[in-house]
């Protein structure tokens, strides 16, 4: 069941500015992930639904996060579908994000005041999403719908938009200036913040401090 509100959680997101994307499907190893982001930082984190069991995985992670990082809030990505969302919820997810927009998981996060943050890829879709009580949306994939640009030119005759922008993000000064200076309200960054050789090696301070490296920089061009 949720533990933050709606409100706390939206609030987290945008102050906070960067929503890690991960899954593995070992659960200590994945316990070892979160705590490193959350060393670094981060308060908002995003466990995707790509694996067999991964609804048993994220169940174990909620109740441990609880107890070892209290402040973070955990939710569930890559979601396309109302009864997977509503497996989730169950478990504790405080945020739903998907790869699509389905007005069928709308309304059931709307039901139960959970953020439901659907991908994009047009304007349209956007105001689709916004309609059905979608306060964040998601640009995905971000790199190939348009970039940086894309989001100021949604932002200009639709300022009110809250939006996370998600592929082709990178914990670099370069990209994140970008993508804020742009108008994105939150980043989410999987792979660049998780390369393969720093999992393999298990050297979690290593993503504690890109995770430090980003928000650093976030918090310098954040609006």
């Amino acid at each position: 069941m949720a533990r933050f509100s709606k409100l706390e959680v939206l609030q987290t997101m945008k102050l906070t500015g960067m929503i890690p994307v991960f899954y593995n499907a070992d659960l200590e190893l994945s316990k070892q992930v979160i705590k490193a982001c959350y060393d670094g930082g981060v308060r908002a984190f995003e466990f995707t639904n790509r694996g067999d069991f991964a609804h048993e995985i994220f169940g174990e992670l909620v109740k441990w996060a609880a107890k070892e990082c209290p402040a973070l809030i955990l939710g569930v990505g890559s979601v396309v579908d109302a009864p997977t969302a509503a497996l989730y919820i169950q478990l504790g997810a405080n945020f739903v994000v998907g790869p699509l927009f389905n007005a069928e998981v709308a309304r059931l996060c709307n039901r139960r005041l959970i953020p439901y943050t659907p991908g994009c890829g047009s304007v349209s879709e956007i105001g689709m999403a916004q309609e059905a009580g979608c306060d964040l949306t998601k640009i995905f994939p971000a790199g190939n719908v348009g970039g940086p640009s894309f989001v100021k030119n949604v932002l200009a005759p639709m300022p009110w938009s809250m939006i996370m922008a998600t592929g082709a993000v990178e914990p670099t000064e370069e990209n994140l200036s970008a993508w804020f200076k742009a108008g994105v309200t939150v980043v989410g960054m999987g792979s660049m913040l998780f390369p393969k050789a720093v999992i393999e090696q298990k050297d979690w301070a290593a993503i504690s401090q890109k995770c430090r490296e980003a928000l650093d920089i976030i918090a310098k061009y954040k609006k």
